[in-house]
């Protein structure tokens, strides 16, 4: 087995890992500027199926950790992310409420009619 090649492989590995890291942020980046913009611009149904949508990013495989130089981009980006995930929910919930309102209302029994009887019968 030769292991000076494979540390050498790991090596470059590593390299490729780490210039891949800001291609992985600018699209995560864009991700969250696309729910921002659904969040301003859509209708509830729409912001609903961007809820629904939603699932855990998981790292490529090849990802090495994150390189320091980009760890405050990254944690600046965990924020944003975790600010458009709570006000997407709140609009989900607030679409919710508004739908349970109208559904009570629409089939509530109609309100008593006035009746006047002319007595001078």
């Amino acid at each position: 087995m030769n292991t000076e090649g494979s540390a050498e492989h790991w090596a470059a590995d590593g390299e490729e890992a780490a210039r891949e890291w800001p291609e992985v942020l600018d699209e995560l980046e864009i991700q969250v500027l696309e729910a921002e913009h659904v969040l301003a611009h859509a209708r509830a149904e729409e912001i609903a199926a961007w809820g629904r949508r939603a699932t855990d990013w998981i790292p490529p495989s090849i990802l090495s950790p994150i390189p320091l130089e980009l760890r405050e981009r990254a944690a600046r980006l965990l924020q944003h992310q975790l600010a458009v995930a709570e006000r997407l929910v709140e609009r989900i919930t607030q679409s919710q409420r508004q739908r349970d309102v109208a559904a009570r209302m629409s089939h509530a029994p109609s309100r008593p009619v006035a009746s006047f009887i002319d007595r001078a019968l």
